[in-house]
């Protein structure tokens, strides 16, 4: 008989990797998405779209799941979640048309939707002071994305792009057996006798919930379209190859995935509040750099024109974008440390709703990304559509929680 530690870890380690193996297979058109445009002959406008679709679903699921994950319990809903997307992933290796993607994709992406289940069922076997640390470790799964970025090009070179989808089908289903084998359920973690589903969804009313969407918004829903979008940017603006542009853009993946434990640690530490205010900042800084777009200009001198060049090079670029990774990891994990501390009797709805939100954004922003380089031929527009969300949050942060508690550096149990 396992002792209640042992299930603690066996519950978080199994949860964590499945939700890896989830986030590797809802970015998976980020890499062979682009061999599919080259040979279907899609615009931007249409690449954003293929990478977004299984956002979508992701999204608008987690919110239902959540709620379900309250109800019944995540061990089982996370299981069939999984198994639900094997055949729509293996079907994708022989799609043909531009519209079966899409389809497919939609299916697809309900693995998105894993986050808000394996939130809530990680969170509940661990006390209060141990919860932020946990489900911190729990999104370190982000880092699929990471996973996509190393296999995914490899598969597509090798054997082309129809591998990985059938490498992955494979992967879900193993991945949907050793869950079910290795997890346990706990049926006091249920709140069915404790809260109606009219209660739960009364949480759609809370202004506070809202706010908390915001800052998912860009610290998820921005990490999720970079992740989508950085290894064709490396392509284009810096003209890598598709293995070498995606083990750059890895560079900001990779951490962002690993480190967020880390930041749940710190909110369990510093506070949710302290944190996100400044991941907020430091985001506002990178993505004002990185906006600038690469730029020739004339100066007329007294010794005639003189001809200058302003623009990021690849390694300060990449610099860049990797302490944004580093800060969105801190920021995704302190978003989920105000759930905890404000919702414990309603996790599951609540990151429901917060992460549907945090998923649209991802679903929105690679579609917008295709759009501002269609219209205007800049790549570096992305980043400057990223910098607005990030002057919104900062703007609502400040009116609602720094102007009500104008003290940061106070300690965490009064800065919240």
């Amino acid at each position: 008989m396992a002792t209640q530690t042992q299930k603690q870890v066996s519950v978080l380690s199994l949860s964590t990797l499945a939700f890896t193996v989830c986030f590797a297979v809802w970015v998976m058109f980020s890499i062979i998405g682009i061999p599919i445009k080259a040979n279907l002959g899609l615009n931007e406008t249409e690449f954003g779209l293929l990478a977004a679709t299984p956002i979508l679903t992701g999204s608008l699921f987690r919110l239902p799941l959540g709620m379900l994950t309250d109800k019944m319990g995540g061990r089982i809903v996370f299981f069939v979640l999984m198994l639900s997307t094997v055949i729509p992933i293996w079907l994708i290796s022989i799609a043909t048309q531009y519209w079966h993607f899409l389809v497919l994709g939609l299916f697809v992406g309900v693995a998105g939707a894993s986050f808000s289940v394996g939130i809530a069922y990680v969170a509940r076997w661990f006390p209060k002071q141990r919860q932020g640390f946990a489900m911190g470790i729990f999104g370190a799964g982000n880092a699929g994305a990471a996973v996509t970025k190393f296999v995914a090009p490899a598969l597509v070179v090798a054997y082309g792009w129809q591998a990985v989808p059938q490498v992955y089908a494979f992967a879900m289903l193993a991945m949907a057996i050793l869950f079910w084998v290795f997890t346990y359920t706990d049926t006091t973690h249920h709140v069915s006798n404790r809260i109606t589903i009219k209660q739960q969804l009364s949480a759609l009313k809370d202004p506070n919930v809202w706010k908390l969407c915001q800052y998912y918004s860009i610290v998820f829903g921005g990490y999720v379209a970079l992740s989508l979008w950085m290894t064709k940017y490396y392509i284009t603006e810096y003209g890598f190859g598709m293995q070498t542009a995606a083990l750059m853009a890895a560079i900001f993946v990779l951490p962002s995935g690993l480190v967020r434990a880390i930041g749940g640690w710190l909110s369990d530490k510093v506070g949710a509040h302290r944190l996100t205010w400044w991941v907020m900042w430091v985001s506002w800084v990178c993505l004002f750099l990185l906006s600038y777009p690469q730029t020739e200009m004339v100066v007329q001198t007294t010794k005639g024109p003189m001809s200058l060049h302003i623009g990021l090079n690849v390694w300060i670029f990449t610099t860049l974008l990797f302490v944004l990774g580093i800060a969105w990891a801190f920021g995704k994990a302190s978003v989920f440390k105000y759930i905890s501390d404000e919702y414990p009797d309603n996790i599951g709805v609540i990151s429901g709703i917060v992460g549907l939100m945090g998923g649209l954004g991802g679903f929105f922003l690679p579609i917008l990304f295709g759009v501002i380089v269609d219209v205007t031929g800049i790549n570096s527009g992305i980043f400057m559509l990223m910098y607005g969300v990030v002057c919104i949050s900062l703007i609502w942060m400040y009116m609602t929680e720094v102007r009500k508690h104008p003290i940061i550096k106070a300690a965490p149990s009064t800065a919240l």
